[in-house]
């Protein structure tokens, strides 16, 4: 039962970030909202005033802007990256990066050792094989194991567009 719970609150966890996400857009939104207005506006004046050509190259000036200062975000994303690791030498970094995909791959292997070892174990004890896994494979690793797997595939489901 407290597997199960892990499991659900390890999947919700990674849908944090989504929750966040949405009341960024929200907002996002209602400002994209006021400047369409505004620009509407605007162009309504333009065109009152016979401007009609000028309001085209104010659409390509303006999705000008608009890919610059995503390119810039970007850019400005990798050199904070790239700031955080100034100083630090290779293996560093390297390590740095490593991280979560050696504890993810860490623990698949333990799972597989685990079942492995299990098998193994009741085979050459006679130990049947369900009490052999009650004892390798307990509830405080089932509960471990779901919400590591959990948060991973969880955060995949939530992050799919």
């Amino acid at each position: 039962m407290f597997t199960l719970f892990t499991t659900i609150v390890s999947f919700l966890t990674a849908g944090v970030p989504k929750v966040m996400d949405y009341f960024q857009d929200k907002g996002d939104k209602k400002h994209e909202l006021e400047m369409a207005q505004l620009q509407l506006t605007r162009e309504l004046e333009l065109q009152k005033a016979g401007l009609a050509s000028q309001v085209k190259i104010e659409e390509i000036k303006y999705d000008e802007i608009q890919t610059q200062a995503a390119s810039s975000e970007r850019e400005a994303l990798y050199q904070h990256d790239i700031e955080i690791g100034k100083g630090a030498s290779t293996w560093a970094i390297n390590a740095r990066a490593m991280v979560r995909p050696v504890i993810t791959y860490g623990l698949f292997c333990l799972l597989v050792f685990v079942e492995v070892f299990g098998f193994y174990y009741s085979i050459n004890t006679g130990t049947s094989f369900p009490v052999a896994m009650d004892h390798l494979w307990d509830e405080h690793m089932q509960v471990i194991w779901a919400s590591i797997i959990s948060f991973w595939f969880g955060s995949r489901a939530f992050n799919g567009k």
